[in-house]
């Protein structure tokens, strides 16, 4: 998918091992924080029933893409407006339209790339070149529009926003996060963007549902052999540090807060980033979800300690861990080690 805080690829040999130990070949997996959807996709694959949710809107956008759709959709709603270069494939048509729209002025233009005005008065920021930020102006809108105007179902959307989404990610100005931009414009980030067709896994889309809202709120209305429990480990909040991506994903025009431009996340706060709630809102989702089997991903660089987990989880059921040496995320200017332990906590309820 993307660089992402936390993103599991390296794991996923691990974590699929685990799951078959615990519940075999097949069953209903729920991936209750589920961030980009690399564990859920990779469930899919391996043919289990897949229950993938999370609180951040574009993680919504891109599990639907990724669990739902075995073909691209027929995009009916919009097909007078779009050349039929590609009879065979709408989906290409219309990226071939909204690639081609004049670039806009617009929101991103004004508060994302070095030629904007702010509004809050702060200098311009550098997270896209003007041309880019113009031309994400242009596509966002006229998504918003089909939306609106119910040229497009929500699959389209979906689909159309995870394209947008990785699109934006190939040419943003950013060390890893969005959290903040570079002050240079990097190679990539002078590359135009360009939206591309994205490949669908057709296998095993059928049975597959997908949620939206924090694990704790969701956790009473999920039945599953076994839950997936990837939490954030530290303070960082995903809302923060993937701002732009939410605001294209919802669509909408927030305001740009700060020299970084931050929209409002509050709304999105994680409890698990936080020492004072964290290890209430693992035992709320534990005790109110209904499933017998879980595993957790955690980190030694985690705001809790194994012991700590290890206690909150012995109260649930059976308790046991796996250590594996993985590679650091690390910012550019971070001194901490390359290496650490992530540990994989199965439990299993009393």
């Amino acid at each position: 998918m993307y660089r992402y805080i936390g993103n599991k690829t390296k794991l996923l040999p691990f974590i699929i091992n685990k799951i078959k130990e615990m519940i075999g070949d097949r069953g209903t997996v729920a991936d209750i924080m589920a961030g980009t959807g690399t564990v859920a996709l990779e469930l899919k694959k391996q043919g289990y029933s897949v229950i993938a949710s999370d609180v951040m809107t574009y993680s919504y956008h891109h599990l639907i893409t990724n669990l739902q759709l075995a073909n691209y959709p027929s995009f009916k709603g919009v097909e007078d407006r779009i050349n039929k270069e590609n009879d065979c494939c709408p989906y290409i048509n219309v990226l071939n339209y909204l690639n081609n729209l004049q670039p806009k002025n617009g929101f991103f233009f004004r508060e994302f790339s070095p030629l904007g005005n702010p509004i809050n008065g702060t200098s311009p920021r550098k997270y896209f070149t003007a041309e880019n930020a113009a031309k994400i102006d242009a596509i966002r809108e006229c998504i918003n529009s089909w939306v609106q105007n119910n040229q497009i179902s929500n699959k389209e959307e979906s689909l159309l926003k995870h394209t947008l989404i990785m699109a934006v990610n190939e040419v943003a100005n950013i060390s890893g996060t969005y959290g903040y931009f570079l002050s240079s414009f990097k190679n990539n980030s002078i590359n135009d963007i360009k939206l591309k067709p994205v490949k669908l896994y057709k296998d095993n889309s059928d049975g597959h549902t997908v949620m939206h809202g924090f694990a704790e709120n969701i956790a009473g209305l999920i039945t599953a052999d076994l839950c997936y429990i990837d939490p954030p480990y530290m303070k960082r909040q995903y809302a923060a540090n993937y701002h732009i991506l939410e605001t294209i994903a919802r669509g909408d025009f927030p305001d740009a807060i700060g020299k970084s431009g931050l929209r409002d996340w509050w709304d999105q706060h994680s409890k698990l980033c936080t020492k004072t709630k964290g290890l209430q809102s693992f035992s709320k989702i534990m005790t109110e979800i209904s499933c017998d089997k879980f595993l957790v991903s955690y980190s030694e660089d985690g705001l809790f300690s194994l012991e700590q987990l290890e206690d909150c989880f012995g109260k649930i059921g059976k308790v046991e861990v796996q250590e594996i040496d993985y590679s650091r995320f690390k910012s550019n200017d971070s001194k901490l080690p390359p290496k650490l332990k992530e540990y994989l906590i199965s439990v299993e309820r009393k």
